[in-house]
């Protein structure tokens, strides 16, 4: 591996991977076999960094590595000093919807939003700090007024006032005033020490207030987040972000396939022509400073009659399924496959697993070429070997395999294999004594 990993990274990916899931901390000790996509993310987030906007989908089979694909774009984009968001679409959490269901979507991402300097999420405070400061500072600047002064409750419209000014700003006009009028609700809780008044303007800023009757009253606010105007939340905070400093706001949505699924054709239809209206924003650098990432099957994406594609002004802007087969590389399409490793790729990923899990275990074990070879050569002899042979079922046997050989330190690595795919097992041989001795204890 390119960098040694350390027993809490080592943790959290064993963890993870034992779970099924993709880890979010060390994501780059398990990169193989994705060179070309990796720098086709590099290069999208240098132009969104200049001004640029951009969307793409990763296209792929169940266990194919489309979260792994999205983890790994938010680890490169957090390095490059981007706020990063990942969310699940659930039946609970879409593009479209009347009931709660847009909202709840935007609470997401706004609760997910991460950081350089906080990782694990819920960021948004620090964001909103972060702002705060340098508006502080600006004004002590500009006025001649010591930043302690500023801090006081007398000058505390001059810091309101900037913030407004900012946020009016914003070529994302839709909620822009109304976040620039929370954020100084948030400011005047600061100053106050108004615990409470702080965690009402947080409330509308998350999309957590219900009506505008309540916004009203607690914060003087005549507009709230609702199921329709949701994205504009998301452009306002993004222009904000590019004003605090951030290169840009990364947003990743996984499991799409949950559109697919949803049962109504024209609940399916409003949801595709929201993620057109995105896609042409992204495409034509309207949205500032955002960089939108969808993990989805590829029905999700091509089926005609459920999927994306069947959005006959989507399809067009898609492309064709058949190009995807091709076996040509060309990383500039707005859907990109995920491809089944080659054994290289996988030979290499195991091999990475091994140190892993040893720093993770605190343990030595050491597998043979001929041993990994082995337990490649299972994976690729099994019944439909090409389904199976996604990163996750790669993964997770192997996981197995070493969790079996940890534990049975006894037990050649060969027999272990040859039990965990069901080939002729090696006959344990015991003598009478010691089995004797097993039945008396």
């Amino acid at each position: 591996m390119k960098n040694k990993v350390n027993p809490k990274e080592a943790h959290s990916i064993i963890k993870a991977l034992e779970g099924g899931i993709v880890p979010i901390k060390g994501i780059q000790h398990l990169l193989v076999g994705r060179n070309e996509e990796v720098q086709e993310i590099i290069s999208i987030l240098d132009s969104v960094m200049e001004g640029g906007s951009d969307i793409r989908f990763w296209a792929g089979d169940f266990g194919s590595g489309k979260s792994f694909m999205l983890r790994t774009i938010e680890s490169i984009a957090i390095e490059k000093n981007f706020a990063v968001s990942t969310v699940d679409l659930t039946p609970t959490r879409r593009f479209h919807a009347s009931d709660g269901k847009a909202r709840a979507l935007y609470t997401e991402i706004v609760n997910n939003i991460a950081v350089r300097t906080c990782q694990d999420g819920n960021a948004i405070d620090t964001i909103l700090e972060e702002w705060i400061n340098g508006i502080i500072t600006d004004v002590s600047e500009k006025n001649n007024i010591p930043v302690s002064k500023v801090l006081k409750a007398e000058n505390k419209k001059l810091v309101e006032d900037q913030m407004l000014n900012i946020t009016s700003s914003f070529s994302s006009v839709g909620l822009s005033f109304e976040f620039g009028q929370a954020a100084a609700k948030y400011y005047e809780g600061v100053v106050e020490d108004n615990r409470m008044l702080k965690l009402k303007a947080l409330r509308w800023i998350r999309g957590d207030m219900d009506t505008k009757t309540e916004a009203k009253r607690e914060l003087g606010i005549e507009k709230i987040v609702n199921d329709d105007n949701w994205y504009d939340g998301v452009k306002s905070l993004s222009e904000l972000l590019l004003g605090i400093g951030y290169s840009g706001f990364v947003i990743n949505f996984d499991e799409a396939v949950n559109l697919y699924k949803l049962p109504l054709s024209q609940t399916r239809e409003k949801n595709y022509e929201k993620i057109l209206n995105i896609y042409n924003e992204c495409k034509s650098n309207k949205a500032k400073g955002l960089f939108i990432n969808f993990g989805a099957t590829r029905k999700t994406v091509f089926d005609e009659n459920r999927g994306m594609s069947s959005y006959g002004a989507l399809k067009g802007r898609l492309g064709k399924e058949d190009v995807m087969d091709s076996g040509l590389i060309n990383v500039n399409r707005t859907v990109l496959p995920l491809r089944v490793l080659n054994p290289e790729e996988i030979y290499t990923l195991l091999e990475n697993l091994i140190n892993i899990y040893n720093v993770r275990y605190e343990t030595n074990i050491q597998l043979k070429t001929e041993q990994i070879k082995m337990y490649m050569e299972e994976q690729l002899n099994r019944p439909g070997a090409i389904e199976f042979l996604t990163p996750r079922a790669v993964i997770k046997d192997y996981l197995e395999i070493l969790d079996l050989i940890r534990q049975n330190p006894d037990e050649s690595v060969e027999r272990i294999i040859n039990v965990k795919f069901g080939s002729k097992p090696v006959p344990v041989t015991k003598d009478k004594d010691n089995m004797d001795e097993i039945e008396v204890l």
